[in-house]
C-alpha cells in the first residue's frame, strides 16, 4: 500500500511538473509576438541580393531584403548624387552585384551609425527616380526595394533639391555627443586624439591583393595607438570612432576640440596608382600643397563626405581664411614639430617616401586650436605595404614608435611652459 502511495505521488509530481512547463510554454508562445518584434526592431536588415540593368537613358536597381525596409530618397547636387537612407543594414551581396553601369557613374553602400545604413547613387547627369517602392518578394523570401532612374533636365533636377525635405538632417555637435570624453583624464593630463580615416559607408582604399578596405586597417591601428598611449603615465587617448561608423570630416574635428585634446593624430592607408611607392608619409596643413602627390591625396581624402552623400555647405571664403590663419598662426608650428618627431623616431625603423614630410590642404586638419597632423602608415597599393600594414608584429611596432614620437613631443612643450 505504501508503495503504491509512493507511485501514486511520484505520478502526481510528474504531471504537476509537466503542467508547470505546459504553463510556463503557453506563457512564453504569447509573448512571442513582442519578443520577435523586439529581436526584429534589434537586428539590421539583411540585404542579400542585388541588380542592375539598363542604360544611359533608363536604369533599374533592385536590392532583396530579409524583410520589409523603411527608406528615404534625397537628391544632392554638385555633383549629382542620389541618396537612399535605411535602417540598420547588412550588406550580404557581392559587390559586383551592384557594379555601376547605366546612368550611374559610382555606387555605395554601407552603415552610417548604430541605426543607420545609406546607398548613394552617384549619376552621370541630372537624373530622378521615377519609380521607388517595396514589394513582396513573390516567393516569400522577404522584400525587394525597386528604383527605376531617368534623365531629367538640370533645372527639374534643380527643383528636386529645392523642394525636398530633410526631416532627418542632425548637425555634428549631435552627433558627436554621444562621444564618450577620455576616460579618467585629470587636470594636466596631456589628451590626444586618434582619428581612424574612413568608416561605414566610406571604405576608403582597398588592398591590392587581399581586398581589404582601408577603414579596417585604419581602426585596427588606431585602437592599438590608443591602447599603448593610455599605458603612459599624464597621457589621455580616445578614438574618434570606435566602430565602423561614418563620421564627417567636420565631426572629426569637432570631436577633438569638444574634448580639449592637445593633439590629432589621422590614420590612413591610402592607394596610388604609381603601386611601386611604398612607405610612410606625415602630412601637416597648408593652403598650398608642397607637391602633386600631396594635393592629389588631399584631394581624395576631403571627398570623403561627398562618398557619403552628404551635402556640402561652403564657409564664407573670408571665413576659411580666418580659419587657415590661426591655423598657421596658433597651431602649425606645433603640428610641424610632432611630424618631425615622428620622423624621427621612423629613421633607420620604418620605411618612408622621398621627402616623408609633406602638407596640404587637408579638411581634417583644420582645428584652429589642436596640433594635427595625418599619416599615412603605407600604402594598400603596393603588395608589401600591403602585407605589413595587416601584420599584427608591424603595427606593435609602429604603435611604439608613435608613442616614443608623442612623449618627445609633449616633453618639448612641457619644457617650453604648453
Amino acid at each position: 500500500m505504501f508503495k503504491r502511495a509512493r507511485i501514486a505521488a511520484k505520478s502526481a509530481a510528474r504531471r504537476s511538473t509537466f503542467a508547470r512547463r505546459v504553463l510556463a510554454a503557453l506563457l512564453a508562445a504569447s509573448l512571442l509576438p513582442a519578443a520577435a518584434s523586439s529581436v526584429e526592431a534589434r537586428d539590421p536588415l539583411l540585404a542579400y541580393g542585388a541588380r542592375i540593368v539598363g542604360d544611359d537613358a533608363r536604369t533599374r536597381i533592385v536590392i532583396d531584403f530579409d524583410r520589409e525596409p523603411r527608406f528615404s530618397v534625397h537628391y544632392i547636387a554638385n555633383p549629382e548624387r542620389i541618396v537612399v537612407d535605411l535602417p540598420a543594414t547588412a550588406f550580404g551581396f557581392p559587390a559586383k552585384d551592384l557594379a555601376a553601369r547605366g546612368l550611374f557613374k559610382d555606387i555605395r553602400y554601407g552603415k552610417m551609425d548604430e541605426e543607420s545604413a545609406r546607398i548613394v547613387l552617384t549619376t552621370t547627369g541630372p537624373v530622378k527616380l521615377a519609380l521607388a517602392k517595396v514589394q513582396a518578394d513573390e516567393a516569400g523570401k522577404g522584400h525587394r526595394l525597386v528604383l527605376d532612374a531617368e534623365m531629367i533636365d538640370k533645372r527639374a533636377f534643380a527643383e528636386l533639391v529645392k523642394t525636398q525635405s530633410w526631416s532627418d538632417r542632425t548637425d555634428a555637435a549631435q552627433t558627436t555627443s554621444a562621444i564618450p570624453a577620455p576616460e579618467k583624464a585629470a587636470p594636466g593630463d596631456f589628451v590626444i586624439a586618434v582619428d581612424a580615416g574612413h568608416g561605414g559607408i566610406d571604405t576608403g582604399a582597398i588592398g591590392v591583393d587581399t581586398k581589404t578596405e582601408e577603414k579596417q586597417v585604419t581602426l585596427a591601428f588606431a585602437k592599438a595607438l590608443t591602447d599603448r598611449l593610455n599605458k603612459e603615465s599624464g597621457i589621455k587617448a580616445f578614438l574618434t570612432r570606435e566602430d565602423d561608423e561614418f563620421l564627417s570630416l567636420s565631426q572629426r574635428v569637432l570631436i577633438a576640440r569638444q574634448n580639449h585634446a592637445g593633439l590629432f593624430i589621422s590614420l590612413h592607408a591610402d592607394t596610388l596608382k604609381q603601386k611601386d611607392i611604398r612607405g610612410a608619409t606625415v602630412y601637416t596643413i597648408s593652403d598650398k600643397a608642397s607637391d602633386k602627390l600631396a594635393a592629389d591625396l588631399a584631394e581624395r581624402e576631403n571627398l570623403s563626405d561627398q562618398i557619403a552623400g552628404k551635402e556640402t555647405v561652403a564657409e564664407p571664403p573670408e571665413v576659411a581664411d580666418i580659419l587657415l590663419d590661426l591655423t598657421r598662426r596658433e597651431t602649425q608650428a606645433f603640428s610641424i614639430s610632432l611630424a618631425e618627431s615622428v620622423l624621427n623616431s621612423f629613421k633607420d625603423q620604418v620605411g618612408t617616401i622621398n621627402n616623408p614630410h609633406r602638407h596640404a590642404g587637408f579638411r581634417v586638419l583644420q582645428a584652429p586650436d589642436v596640433p594635427s597632423i595625418l599619416l599615412e602608415i603605407g600604402f594598400l597599393s603596393n603588395a608589401e605595404d600591403e602585407k605589413l600594414l595587416l601584420d599584427e608584429a608591424w603595427r606593435g611596432k609602429i604603435v611604439g614608435l608613435l608613442t616614443d614620437a608623442v612623449k618627445r613631443y609633449r616633453a618639448a612643450v612641457m619644457a617650453n611652459g604648453g
